[in-house]
């Protein structure tokens, strides 16, 4: 019996890393979840209280999976350069990645403090890394530059998003030039 639970609470998550990949945090609803699963919409009240409680599974399931990803793509460069790049690219490759637009798309919305830690808590080890290798590459003023180019990052994972003109490739060529310019500077 706790299998088959495990089972449908996995299959709610998938189907909610779905919906929010497609239509953002507005297309999350219960009877979306119900839909896409096949199950009772009393049933996904069984699993999850609210809508929140939906996102705040996903964000502790998802994004420490995410953050190990881009940790060990840093892990394995082997310059302050080499692990800045590997953040921005495997941030970038990980866009097509459903879990990673879930991701995205909760980033975005209005989340509930519970959720809002779990991000942190995740995004905070990531940004440490990188305040590290700016710190070794001897930028005076490391958190800021750290923010700032996750604030580059966030842009072309919106850019690639939108699939306009540019190839993916090319968005992250040239988010990985101004970033390394930038903080050589």
């Amino acid at each position: 019996m706790a299998e088959h639970r495990t089972m449908q609470r996995g299959a709610l998550l998938d189907a909610a890393r779905s919906l929010l990949s497609e239509g953002g945090t507005e297309a999350l609803t219960f009877p979306a979840l119900a839909e896409r699963t096949g199950l009772a919409r009393s049933s996904v009240y069984e699993y999850f209280r609210s809508r929140a409680a939906v996102v705040e599974e996903l964000c502790a399931v998802d994004f420490p999976v995410w953050a190990a990803e881009v940790e060990n793509a840093m892990q394995r460069a082997e310059t302050p350069e080499a692990k800045i790049e590997a953040y921005v690219r495997r941030q970038l490759d990980l866009v097509g990645d459903r879990r990673h637009r879930a991701v995205v798309a909760i980033s975005a919305s209005e989340l509930d403090a519970g959720a809002r830690e779990k991000i942190r808590a995740a995004h905070g080890g990531l940004i440490a890394m990188i305040v590290e290798a700016l710190g070794d590459l001897g930028h005076t003023q490391p958190r800021l530059a750290a923010m700032l180019l996750q604030g580059s990052v966030d842009a072309a994972v919106r850019r690639i998003e939108l699939g306009v003109a540019e190839e993916p490739g090319v968005i992250a060529d040239t988010a990985v030039a101004m970033v390394l310019r930038g903080v050589s500077g």
